[in-house]
Parts: C-alpha cells; sequence; structure tokens
C-alpha cells in the first residue's frame, strides 16, 4: 500500500495570513537567486568535467563561491550607458525578463500540505484554475526584456540578436503550447496542483506475485509530447544548442552587446532562472511533480511532511544538468536549421500526436469489437499502403566530368581535375634566376 499525501486543492489556497504569504513569496524569489548562483557554478563544473578540466575550485569550498565573486566583480565595474540607448527603455529590459522568470515560479507546486506555524498550507504560492496559462504568459512575456534590449541599445548587433530571438522564442512556443495541450486532456485541468494530483493514480504491475505501483508519470504517458516539450524549453530558454540570439561568433553577444555591470548581470540571471524555471514546470507536468519516484514511494511517509520537497529539487537538478549535458555536448545550429526544426518538424509531429491521442480518448468506452475495428483498419491500410507503394529508383549519382561539363557557360572557373597546379609566376622567376641553364634546356620548373 502507498501513502498518499493530502493534495491541495484550489479551495485551500487564498486563506493563508499576510506573514505566510511573504514568507513563500520570499522563499520563491531566494530559490530563483540561489538557483542562479549553483547554477553557474552547476554548469562550470560539469562542463569541466567533460572537457577534462577541473573547473572552478579555488575561491570557497570547491568553488562554491567563484560564482558570488563574479556577481560582485559585475556589480562594481563601470555602468556603460550607449549614447544611442532610449535610457527607459534600456534600464527595464533587463528587469522584464527577471521579473518574468520568477513570476513563474509563483504557481509551481514545491509540496504538498504541511504545517508552518501552526497553519496548514500548501507548499506553493498560489495556484487558479488556469495555472498553466499563466506559465505560458510569462513565458511569452519574457520575449520583450529580449527584444526591447536588442533594440534600445541603439546599435546594430543587439537590434539583430533581439530580431533573432523573437522569432526564436515565438516559434517555439508554439510546439510548447501544444505538448501542454495532451497534458490538458489528460488531466482534465490547467491547475499545476490538480496536475500532480492526477499523476499519483498509476497502474498496478504484478511480478511474482507482489503488486507494485508503476508511475502515472505523463512523461511515460505522453512521451511525444514530454520530448517536444523538452526540445521546446531549451529552445525558449535560449540554450545551446539553440543559443542563436548570443551567437557570439557572428554577433558578438547578441542583444546583451551593450550592457554591461549589473544589467548585464540581470540578463544572465534572466538566463539561469528561466532555465530553472522550464525544469521545474517540466517536473510539474510531466514528471510527477513532488511525488517521489518508484521505488522510494514503498516506503509510506516518502509523500509526506517535508520529504516531497526533496524529490522536487532531486527531479529539477536532473533536469538541470541535461539543459548543461546539451551545452557541453552538441554544436550549435545554424539559424535556417533550427527554425525548419521547429516548423517542419515539432510542429506536425505534434499536430498528428494529438489527433491520435484524441481519437484514443474518444474510444475508451466502446467495446472491444468496435476498438479493434476503429485500430485495426487504419492499421492496415497502412500497411498495405507502404507494401504497395511504388518505390522509386534511385537515380545514379553524376560523375564530377559530367556535373563540370553541366554547367552553363561563364560559371565560376575551376581547378584542373588532375589537381595538377601550374607553378606560380614568382616561382618561375625565382627559378629562372638561379638555374638559368635549366630553364633554357626546358626543364620543368614543377620539379625543383
Amino acid at each position: 500500500m502507498v501513502y498518499l499525501a493530502q493534495d491541495p486543492t484550489l479551495a485551500d489556497f487564498g486563506k493563508d495570513p499576510w506573514w505566510l504569504v511573504l514568507i513563500k513569496v520570499a522563499f520563491a524569489f531566494v530559490f530563483a537567486v540561489l538557483a542562479t548562483l549553483l547554477g553557474v557554478w552547476f554548469e562550470r563544473r560539469v562542463v569541466g568535467r567533460m572537457a577534462v578540466r577541473p573547473g572552478p575550485n579555488q575561491v570557497g569550498p570547491f568553488g562554491l563561491l567563484q560564482t558570488l565573486a563574479d556577481g560582485l566583480k559585475m556589480a562594481f565595474k563601470e555602468d556603460i550607458l550607449p549614447k544611442a540607448a532610449d535610457k527607459v527603455v534600456y534600464f527595464f529590459a533587463p528587469v522584464i525578463s527577471v521579473v518574468c522568470a520568477v513570476t513563474a515560479l509563483s504557481v509551481v507546486p514545491f509540496g504538498p500540505m504541511v504545517s508552518i506555524f501552526g497553519h496548514r498550507t500548501p507548499l506553493q504560492v498560489t495556484d487558479v484554475s488556469v495555472a498553466v496559462l499563466v506559465l505560458l504568459a510569462c513565458s511569452s512575456l519574457a520575449v520583450y526584456g529580449i527584444v526591447l534590449g536588442g533594440w534600445a541599445s541603439g546599435s546594430t548587433y543587439p537590434l539583430l540578436g533581439g530580431l533573432r530571438s523573437s522569432a526564436q522564442m515565438i516559434s517555439y512556443e508554439v510546439a510548447m503550447g501544444l505538448s501542454i495541450v495532451a497534458v490538458f486532456m489528460t488531466a482534465g485541468t490547467m491547475s499545476t496542483s490538480g496536475i500532480v494530483a492526477k499523476q499519483a493514480h498509476g497502474t498496478q504491475l504484478s511480478i511474482g506475485g507482489l503488486d507494485l505501483p508503476a508511475p502515472g508519470w505523463y512523461a511515460i504517458l505522453l512521451l511525444p509530447s514530454f520530448v517536444i516539450f523538452f526540445i521546446a524549453t531549451v529552445g525558449e530558454t535560449n540554450r545551446a544548442p539553440f543559443d542563436l540570439p548570443e551567437a557570439e561568433s557572428e554577433l558578438v553577444a547578441g542583444f546583451m552587446t551593450e550592457y554591461s555591470s549589473l544589467k548585464f548581470a540581470l540578463f544572465m540571471l534572466s538566463e539561469y532562472v528561466a532555465m530553472v524555471t522550464m525544469s521545474a514546470v517540466t517536473t510539474t507536468l510531466f514528471l510527477g511533480g513532488w511525488r517521489a519516484p518508484w521505488p522510494i514511494t514503498l516506503w509510506e511517509g516518502a509523500n509526506s511532511g517535508w520529504w516531497p520537497m526533496l524529490w522536487f529539487f532531486g527531479k529539477v537538478i536532473a533536469l538541470v544538468f541535461v539543459f548543461v549535458w546539451l551545452r557541453g555536448t552538441l554544436p550549435r545550429l545554424r539559424y535556417d536549421q533550427f527554425m525548419r526544426f521547429g516548423w517542419k518538424v515539432l510542429l506536425p509531429i505534434n499536430l498528428v500526436w494529438i489527433l491520435v491521442l484524441s481519437g484514443l480518448r474518444s474510444i475508451e468506452d466502446w467495446d472491444t469489437e468496435s476498438k479493434v475495428i476503429a485500430v485495426g483498419i487504419p492499421a492496415g491500410v497502412l500497411l498495405i499502403l507502404t507494401l504497395v507503394w511504388p518505390s522509386r529508383k534511385p537515380q545514379p549519382k553524376p560523375s564530377v566530368q559530367e556535373q563540370v561539363d553541366s554547367r552553363p557557360h561563364g560559371s565560376f572557373p575551376l581547378p584542373p581535375m588532375d589537381l595538377q597546379v601550374p607553378p606560380s609566376p614568382r616561382t618561375m622567376r625565382v627559378v629562372a634566376e638561379r638555374e638559368p641553364a635549366n630553364i633554357a634546356a626546358g626543364s620543368d620548373s614543377r620539379e625543383v
């Protein structure tokens, strides 16, 4: 028997005293700041380990204070304001990015109902019936901070980086939103606490006469949506291999080129807070939220008290590790490859998956014969089409000489196919000066 914690409902919110609300808000903000400090250190250590180098290890134990030292250094740097910048928008752009990233944490459940100074309250700042739409709204509004930062700098490269970011984030917002549609359809609610509660009811696996609970995580039940959602979050947070808005090799530093001191630190803070926030959202929607994974659930007290917060943080750290792993492994995509992948791969797969899921949910109440007919006929048609579909015989690849001959007259000149490039005039002149007798005898200067 698995002990289930008391799941908070929408009726449990809005009853906390003001001081308890302040404690929750302060906890969410401190969590965001600490996640940034530890996230930068974590990323540098993990990437260093992958590159067979130590990473930060001098300032503080295991280099833990290195990020704090970097933050203090940025705070005391000179704050440069470009002459052509719009001062008001230039100042508020990084603030918008940070506020949107932190606000999204307000509807993320960190745990079940607990007792804080004698008050029973959920480990969540607030929850509404459309909490997931609040998450999408915060993610969408974060685009304004980057776009306005690039435009208000009054420079060309930040503007190009901001425009890139607007197209990128809007494109992958579509794939992200469609992935969440599958969660709505399965859970029947948009409340984040309700989605976590729905994932508690898994199936029972009988192994050797022992009934074991199988997780009801939507990452397993809705695997295509989970994969597409996580890919979209990587593109949404501008992380490698999708860090095109700040492509250093092309745009210097993208939309952050003209920023310095604390404003640059705020943009950096917003990136890492967004990464942690999207990891928390992925955990909530697809990985059971604060509920313990199996086999920890065999312990009756795993999902009660303050223990669920530990499981929640563990899942978030695991997803952050995947973000860092991708950065240390994959090269940056070209912009056309990136946009083609979002619109021509993720979007069609998502639409087909939602169509299939809708069809499966519509036949849940049918009898067995109707289900066999509904599933068997389309499968048989697809199998027949696969077998009888005429296959095109691949055309032989033309040779190099045929490709050269097919070029129109006056195209770009090509080097000789035998790669026997004649010597330069300077080489011939030097050889003629040194060995006039050989040149007069008609020797080949290419042998020199």
